[in-house]
């Protein structure tokens, strides 16, 4: 009972027990219980979107794999020839492209990007017919020879899958985020046979951060779609790759050679990529449900010229490594490779580019064995082994992910003696990928729609607005000399937490908090230091400085106030504070009245 203004308020006596809906809501176990449905979901859509891939395949070509088919004709149409070639992209585009244009416009493309952004702009809420719409339309343009992966669209099935469920339970975002994760992962995983691959790239490309809890949540919905697929798949890595080794330490030189240039080449294949959807999107002037089909026959054409580019294309990519193709051959089918899932994502196909990227640089990578060994025949290794390290190399050259870029390494060879090598090269190429490109492969995509993953909301108050609007009387600064007694009680008078200190010529040399100063002075040893000693240089802030880009330096220094520097950077001449931008934030009226 409790007793206010009078009266007498019976306390309701809470549920004895917690509601399902809120458990999985609120608590720990909760978010645990819906990753492992989750990944299950997410390993039985990989079984099925597998055999969806293989029936289409079957039927569009009459092959299991019609990549090394060696352009056989149909089994059901053998008056063709090859010519069928011309016919199959044609008509899985008649299928899948007014089904995409209907029901879900976002399945089209690679995927990956519409789940980074659904994540980081939309809470992680994606449309739940995207599971089934991606799937068919994926599994037609891969079964009819488009020449995309399947890891894309698995990534975009599991994350619609996990986005689902978390709104059937209206979980908040911050957890509905970490669903679509856990399907992004549990799709990886189950789809490569490598439960290690799928947490890192969700967490790497999805989440953009690995935070404890998440990566908890992924990992048991990558473990159980892994145990899912491994009962229809089998144990195997989905290549077998020729054994591992590093003949000379001089090799490793090589392999830093080979991260460079194929780190280049994913730029390359990024480049192409875009440019090639700009020419099909600038070319096209009639409904886009129709699109698939019409330029199913430009895709049919580079078929019948190269049908090594048929549908993902692993097997071609394990003979490479297997040293069966000469240099030639190998250089052929990189171009190929390129420009022919550029031309199937820029018709209005469906798939990944993540496999692409592996083929890439895998003939890169081989190729690149060949000439080493040729050259160095007494240092370079087999040129299979620079064809693995280049798989790698090319991925992290693209999508910007160098720690999943030598997971997924790892765990399709199995071999620890890979490791150093693999980082070597994956490092190389991600700092060549940045200095030649702002963007990966996934962001650039959502550049071009004017979408900044990485840009800081700005409140519209301080669009267009400087320091120098809301610059404040700079405190006293404090001498470099100062003893840390004075410079304690300067600093509590002060009520900012930090100063600035100036030399004996009035030159600006930092600043020091209070913080600093009360560590120094509890530690006999700096007692007797000054607060020359002390001083650090917080973000550098200007007059001409955007005041949205002052205010993520504020929220992020120590103290309340940080100096503000002429435009040369050169002298101080004011401080900015919490309240004076505050005040900025304020509608005008209200600034004036204050």
């Amino acid at each position: 009972m409790a007793q206010g203004n009078g009266t007498w308020r019976r306390g309701l006596p809470l549920p004895a027990r917690q509601p399902v809906g809120e458990w999985l809501r609120e608590s720990r176990t909760g978010i645990v219980v819906l990753a492992v449905v989750i990944g299950a979901g997410a390993g039985l859509g990989a079984i099925v979107f597998r055999w969806l891939i293989g029936s289409f395949t079957r039927l569009f070509s009459g092959h299991a794999d019609y990549s090394v088919a060696g352009g056989q004709a149909h089994p059901w149409l053998p008056w063709l020839g090859p010519w069928f070639l011309l016919l199959a992209p044609v008509v899985a585009g008649l299928l899948y492209g007014p089904l995409v244009h209907r029901f879900a416009p976002e399945a089209r493309g690679h995927g990956v990007p519409e789940v980074m952004y659904a994540v980081a702009k939309r809470g992680g809420r994606i449309a739940p017919q995207v599971t089934v719409v991606k799937a068919l339309a994926s599994a037609m343009c891969i079964g009819s020879g488009g020449s995309v992966g399947r890891e894309g669209p698995i990534v975009q099935i599991g994350s619609a899958w996990g986005s689902a469920l978390g709104r059937v339970f209206r979980l908040p975002e911050s957890r509905l985020r970490v669903l679509v994760a856990c399907g992004a992962a549990g799709g990886i995983a189950a789809t490569f046979n490598a439960p290690l691959t799928g947490p890192f790239f969700a967490m790497e490309l999805i989440l953009r951060d690995f935070a404890v809890e998440s990566f908890g949540a992924v990992v048991l919905a990558s473990v159980t779609a892994s145990v899912i697929g491994r009962a229809a798949f089998g144990s195997t890595a989905f290549l077998e790759l020729p054994a591992f080794s590093v003949r000379s330490p001089w090799e490793y030189l090589l392999f830093v050679l080979l991260g460079a240039v194929v780190g280049g080449i994913g730029v390359l294949f990024t480049k192409v990529l875009y440019w090639i959807e700009d020419l099909c999107d600038w070319a096209w002037r009639f409904p886009e449900w129709l699109r698939p089909a019409v330029g199913g026959l430009l895709l049919g054409g580079l078929l019948l010229l190269l049908p090594q580019m048929y549908g993902v294309g692993y097997p071609v990519l394990q003979n490479a490594v297997e040293g069966k193709y000469v240099l030639g051959l190998l250089v052929l089918l990189l171009v190929g490779k390129i420009v022919a899932t550029s031309l199937t994502i820029g018709i209005g196909g469906s798939g990944g580019v993540f496999a692409p990227s592996l083929f890439i640089g895998a003939m890169a990578g081989t190729a690149f064995g060949e000439i080493a060994h040729a050259v160095l025949p007494g240092i370079a290794g087999s040129p299979g082994v620079y064809g693995l390290i280049g798989m790698g190399a090319a991925f992290a050259g693209a999508a910007r992910a160098p720690i999943t870029a030598v997971i997924v390494l790892f765990e399709l060879t199995g071999e620890y003696t890979i490791i150093l090598p693999l980082m070597a090269a994956i490092v190389i190429a991600t700092l060549v990928s940045r200095t030649l490109s702002r963007d990966s492969i996934y962001t650039l995509k959502l550049r071009r729609r004017g979408i900044d993953l990485d840009a800081r909301p700005e409140p519209a108050v301080l669009a267009g607005m400087t320091v120098a609007t809301v610059v404040e009387d700079l405190p006293e600064p404090l001498d470099e000399q100062t003893d840390l007694r004075t410079a304690a009680h300067a600093l509590a008078l002060s009520g900012h937490g930090i100063l600035p200190v100036v030399g004996a010529d009035g030159r600006y040399h930092g600043c020091v908090t209070a913080r600093a100063v009360a560590e120094a002075l509890g530690d006999e040893q700096s007692r007797d230091h000054t607060v020359a000693d002390l001083a650090e240089l917080p973000p550098l802030v200007t007059c001409a400085s955007p005041l949205p880009e002052a205010l993520g330096a504020l929220v992020s220094a120590q103290g309340t106030g940080l100096p503000v520097l002429d435009d040369e950077a050169t002298e101080l001449v004011g401080w900015l504070t919490h309240q004076s931008l505050l005040r900025a934030l304020q509608p005008e009226p209200v600034r004036n009245q204050a």
